[in-house]
């Protein structure tokens, strides 16, 4: 259906704009109990990027109208019920703070996450990408980001014998005195020494990653950002 032929004068209507924190998953419960033919409006400060592919799981097409320099109306029309969809983890909620400080911020923050993670020109596929990205926060101190990435990894369809090579490189690289002190006892380690045990007992996948979301998703204080 065109958007045209929305009744966008009915849709539920939620302003974001300088939200703080991680509103992702109160809207996304929102956004499951909206039924078909119905839809909702997002008003955010920047571009919404990051939601679009979390409702398109959900059912929804979109349009975003920019009304102001730092006004976005997104429209999310329900063409279908898919309550689960595919599993989407841990986006980018961070992103929402930049406005705080500069609306143009905000709007390039967002612009370069999705340069980075979403464009289709990039060479390297999307799990070696997140495997970068978790040694540098490791060499950056930043544990939480490198729980995240390993997480979204692993759900993403990567091999644990792939985290096998970057934990031995990581003893390598940082040495045993650093593994042993900083590694070993983060939420990092934890969550791949979860998958291990739990792939040695012949756990399904699925089974697997539920337990990790649960485990050091975003209610987990070490892991959440």
């Amino acid at each position: 259906m065109a958007f045209e032929d929305w009744k966008t004068d009915t849709f539920k209507k939620i302003d974001v704009r300088g939200v703080q924190g991680n509103f992702f998953q109160g809207l996304k419960k929102q956004a499951m109990q909206i039924p078909v033919g119905e839809g909702i409006e997002i008003i955010q400060s920047f571009e919404p990027i990051p939601l679009y592919e979390v409702m398109e799981e959900l059912g929804f097409e979109h349009h975003t109208e920019q009304v102001g320099d730092a006004e976005f109306h997104a429209y999310f029309y329900r063409r279908e019920v898919r309550q689960e969809g595919k599993d989407i983890p841990m986006r980018p909620a961070a992103l929402t703070n930049m406005p705080l400080i500069d609306e143009g911020l905000g709007k390039i923050a967002v612009q370069f996450w999705d340069l980075t993670w979403k464009d289709a020109h990039r060479y390297l596929p999307y799990e070696i990408r997140l495997l970068l990205s978790l040694t540098n926060a490791v060499g950056a101190g930043r544990m939480h980001q490198a729980t995240r990435e390993l997480v979204k990894a692993y759900i993403h369809g990567l091999d644990s014998a792939a985290l096998d090579d970057v934990f031995e490189l990581l003893v390598w690289n940082q040495g045993i005195g650093y593994f042993s002190s900083e590694i070993g006892p983060s939420e990092l380690f934890k969550s791949y020494k979860t998958i291990k045990h739990m792939e040695k007992q012949g756990r399904e996948r699925s089974e697997i990653c539920r337990m990790l979301k649960e485990k050091f998703g975003e209610k987990n204080p070490d892991v959440k950002v």
